[in-house]
């Protein structure tokens, strides 16, 4: 009994020290800002990536970068059933950044996500479901985003 508790204890003294550190864990400390962020296209997906690059507009830096974000989402039909009836679809979007510094264009950014989902009998409960997808993919793609203006910040 004894050996086994100092055991447990080893085992979870060795995994607590590991370094383990979340891979977005610094987004507050970013030391660069977005001065204006102009959107085109996908209403849904610009108003979620308003949401998550909102909180980047507010930091005061030396760097600044002015971004005009491109949405293009589409739904397409994957596969049908033998009633011709459809079982899945693709959800997809792409949105194209053009980060400027100043009056020039210093990178065009094309950032792609794919989802497959399953078709839902219940109109609402699909619309819900790919609201959901829309939200996701926009998190996916400012935190894409993030990582290359800290990058460019770096250079």
């Amino acid at each position: 009994m004894f050996k086994k508790i100092i055991s447990i204890i080893i085992i979870f003294n060795l995994f607590s020290h590991c370094g383990f550190a979340p891979l977005y864990s610094n987004k507050n400390n970013l030391n660069f800002s977005i001065s204006s962020i102009v959107f085109e296209g996908d209403k849904v997906i610009n108003n979620f990536l308003k949401t998550e690059l909102n909180q980047y507009q507010k930091i005061n830096s030396d760097k600044k970068f002015d971004i005009i974000a491109i949405t293009k989402y589409e739904k397409n039909t994957l596969s049908k059933n033998k009633a011709a009836n459809i079982t899945n679809y693709q959800l997809s979007t792409n949105t194209i950044f053009k980060i400027k510094s100043g009056d020039k264009i210093i990178k065009e950014l094309v950032i792609s996500e794919r989802k497959i989902m399953d078709n839902i009998d219940d109109n609402f409960e699909e619309q819900k479901n790919e609201r959901t997808h829309k939200q996701n993919f926009a998190s996916s793609i400012s935190n894409k985003l993030l990582t290359e203006l800290s990058m460019l910040n770096d250079n």
